[in-house]
């Protein structure tokens, strides 16, 4: 499309039974980004749920997919396709293992990490090189599996800085529109995150 519209996806699962999972990190950020714009989201074709509009004054589609997390990459291919959009204005929002609860690291390509919705939307995608806002859950504790870990609620105590975070996290995506990758980087990473990008 000629308006240089960009895809935005919230990864989560489906269902009022997963709402408040740390997995679905990701959704909630989309559904505050969506609130932020003043659109509703309604059913797509696609099996995604979308709501259209403009951040920054940027066009924009919000997708959430109604799949479980493991098949997200079908209905993401199929926002794409109907879109047109290419992988470098893809921007998939996800919970993140490897970042501290309470981080938000931004990034293009590189692995899935053993994150399951990750690791669809490549396969469907057929690149990993598309943008990634990764909200920090940490690691489970003791011996807990972490797909046991990303299926159960933010604890209390999490739960009283989630909206501060999610706000956060929706911040980051509207600075990687707006600014670029490396300058949301410099903005958001903290502490500062000098690793190569891949």
């Amino acid at each position: 499309m000629a308006d240089e519209r960009w895809l935005i996806i919230g990864l989560g699962n489906p269902g009022p039974e997963y709402a408040g999972n740390r997995h679905n990190a990701g959704r909630m950020t989309a559904e505050l980004l969506a609130g932020r714009m003043g659109a509703a989201f309604r059913r797509h074709k696609s099996r995604a749920d979308v709501a259209e509009g403009t951040l920054d004054g940027i066009p924009v589609t919000i997708g959430i997919p109604r799949t479980y997390m493991n098949l997200s990459g079908g209905p993401v291919a199929a926002l794409r396709d109907f879109y047109k959009v290419p992988p470098s204005r893809i921007v998939v929002i996800h919970d993140e293992l490897d970042v501290p609860f309470g981080e938000i690291r931004l990034k293009s390509g590189g692995g899935t990490g053993g994150h399951n919705g990750l690791r669809s939307v490549t396969a469907a995608l057929g690149t990993p090189d598309y943008l990634r806002v990764r909200f920090g859950i940490g690691r489970p504790p003791g011996r807990m599996e972490p797909a046991d870990f990303v299926l159960r609620d933010f604890t209390a105590a999490e739960r009283k800085e989630l909206p501060l975070l999610l706000e956060r996290s929706a911040d980051a995506v509207e600075a990687l529109l707006r600014d670029g990758l490396k300058p949301a980087q410099n903005a958001f990473h903290a502490p500062p995150d000098n690793r190569a990008k891949t």
